[in-house]
């Protein structure tokens, strides 16, 4: 059985997880447009952060980074570090993540989810993903600038 729970992105599986997600980022972008959040970041005051495991073994992870508060705007949040093990893909892991986080989403009141992600055929899964669950695509969002390596992409609660 898959669990889903909140986590520290400090322990050490978690750490070497997150570790090979900012090399893949960092081999499949531009420096500059790479905008994954390293474990000190991960763990800040305005992140939620889970893990998914089975019998204790990682799986994957994501997070949920509320977004300053905008006068006359929704309160909204942005999914940060999605991202499943090698050993996990194919087996529904980054749904039930994506799933559980839309969830705590909606029970925290927000009403708009936002997430970037790489215009790379690398990331056409993810977006695939996204797209499966309502997101569309959106203009830059939060202090996030037009960058030919990015799509922003949305989803109404």
């Amino acid at each position: 059985m898959i669990l889903i729970d909140r986590d520290s992105p400090h322990r050490d599986d978690v750490h070497l997880l997150l570790s090979e997600h900012l090399a893949d980022m960092f081999a499949t972008s531009p420096a500059e447009s790479v905008h994954a959040l390293d474990p000190a970041a991960l763990a800040g005051p305005d992140i939620s952060f889970w893990t998914a495991r089975e019998g204790g073994a990682l799986l994957g992870c994501g997070a949920l980074k509320v977004l300053k508060p905008v006068p006359g705007q929704a309160a909204s949040a942005e999914l940060k570090s999605m991202r499943t093990s090698a050993q996990a893909r194919g087996r529904g892991v980054a749904t039930l993540m994506l799933l559980h986080i839309l969830a705590d989403a909606r029970a925290n009141s927000l009403e708009r989810v936002y997430l970037e992600t790489g215009t790379e055929d690398y990331f056409a899964p993810a977006r695939r993903l996204y797209a499966r669950h309502g997101f569309t695509e959106c203009p830059p969002f939060a202090d996030y600038r037009p960058d030919p390596n990015s799509v922003f992409m949305e989803l109404q609660l």
